[in-house]
C-alpha cells in the first residue's frame, strides 16, 4: 500500500487552531442555528472528530508497538496501553452524533427554539 503523503507539524497545528476557533465561537453563545450544523461533521459517526482521534490513536500504539526496542519496557508497555484505552474511549463518544442530529431536528422543528419535548 503507497504511503500517503506525509504530513508536518505546521497543517496539524492549522488544524488545531480552527478547532480552537470553533470553541471561541461556541464559548460566545452564538444562535443554535448557526453552531449545530457546525457540530454535525465535527462529531459525525463515521468520520468525526471522535472516530479519526481514536484511529490515530490507534496508529500510534501500532507504530510505537512496532518500532520500540524489544523486549519492551514497563514504560513502553504503559505507553501502548494507554494509546489503546485512550482510542476505545473517544471512539465510544460517537455516540454524540445521535444526539446532535436529534437537536438539530427538534431546533428545526421549533422554528430558531428547541421544540419542546
Amino acid at each position: 500500500m503507497p504511503h500517503p503523503t506525509p504530513l508536518n507539524a505546521y497543517q496539524i497545528a492549522e488544524a488545531t487552531n480552527t478547532l480552537d476557533q470553533l470553541k471561541h465561537y461556541l464559548r460566545n453563545d452564538p444562535p443554535a442555528a448557526d453552531a449545530l450544523p457546525l457540530l454535525v461533521p465535527l462529531l459525525n459517526e463515521n468520520t468525526g472528530v471522535p472516530m479519526l482521534l481514536g484511529d490515530i490513536l490507534r496508529a500510534a500504539a501500532r507504530i510505537v508497538s512496532r518500532q520500540a526496542a524489544v523486549p519492551w519496557t514497563d514504560e513502553t508497555r504503559d505507553i501502548i496501553s494507554t494509546l489503546r484505552e485512550a482510542a476505545q474511549e473517544i471512539t465510544d463518544w460517537h455516540i454524540l452524533h445521535r444526539g446532535i442530529q436529534r437537536l438539530s431536528s427538534q431546533f428545526r422543528q421549533g422554528s430558531r427554539t428547541l421544540a419542546a419535548q
